[in-house]
């Protein structure tokens, strides 16, 4: 965020307009000025970049997010209404804001369907609209109830919003050293027992001819069947089924 220039805009030369002339700008806006407008963009161009700073950590390009954000306050500008009783960047962050949320979801490397992402954001509109309401959080039930879906519905889709996160990102810091999201998950397939498994049947492999070695090599590491096997080799399925049971039996004989 150090950049003096973002998307070919001098940054550190950017004006600053007063709410007095904001006001008298956005007069002439309306009026169709595009003097005015070209001027108004560019006295707001500090506002897109302070609004950028909060996505900084979400490691996309700063000249992508500048312009993202340009298109949102283009967007509020040109449907600001003066009759409202509201300040333009009042108005605007929101819009800006919803503009870059929208392209990173639009841009993200796990795809989630449009209908599901719509969903999710009805979910969280309702809780905060029960939150503020009612000074309570709301429960699944009765969003599913309001919004005629089912629960699982609900669930499925605010996971689905939810961003990646890597493996290596620390989950607290334990003095200096930090523990790392990777060393609290958990590993069912490659456990110790798994591991010692593995070496017994390596080891008991070793025992056995080399026609039974390479039929069940075949049969259970490579996922061919009895048929397949029989055509490769060039003896008859009996004679596969007869190997096999006879390794088996061997390896059966080696763990006891």
């Amino acid at each position: 965020m150090n950049k003096v220039e973002i998307a070919g805009v001098n940054t550190s030369k950017l004006p600053l307009l007063s709410p007095e002339e904001k006001l008298i700008l956005m007069k002439k806006i309306k009026n169709g000025d595009e003097q005015a407008r070209q001027e108004f963009i560019n006295g707001n161009l500090r506002l897109v970049l302070s609004i950028i700073k909060r996505f900084n950590s979400k490691g996309e390009n700063l000249d992508d997010l500048f312009q993202v954000g340009c298109v949102g306050l283009i967007k509020a500008i040109d449907n600001f209404d003066l009759n409202q009783n509201v300040q333009f960047s009042t108005y605007a962050v929101p819009m800006i804001i919803g503009e870059i949320r929208r392209y990173l979801r639009d841009n993200n490397t796990i795809r989630v369907s449009r209908s599901v992402r719509d969903l999710a954001y009805k979910v969280i509109g309702l809780k905060d609209k029960i939150y503020k309401e009612q000074q309570r959080e709301a429960t699944i039930e009765e969003i599913a109830n309001e919004l005629s879906v089912s629960k699982e519905d609900i669930i499925m889709s605010l996971d689905a919003i939810q961003e990646p996160i890597s493996l290596q990102e620390p989950a607290y810091s334990e003095n200096t050293e930090n523990i790392c999201i990777m060393d609290q998950v958990s590993d069912k397939k490659n456990t110790d027992d798994l591991w010692a498994q593995n070496i017994t049947i390596s080891e008991a492999m070793k025992r056995l001819n080399e026609k039974e070695k390479m039929i069940i090599n075949k049969r259970f590491f490579e996922g061919r069947t009895q048929m397949e096997v029989a055509e490769e080799i060039g003896i008859s399925q009996a004679q596969v089924s007869r190997l096999e049971r006879t390794a088996i039996g061997h390896i059966r004989r080696i763990y006891k």
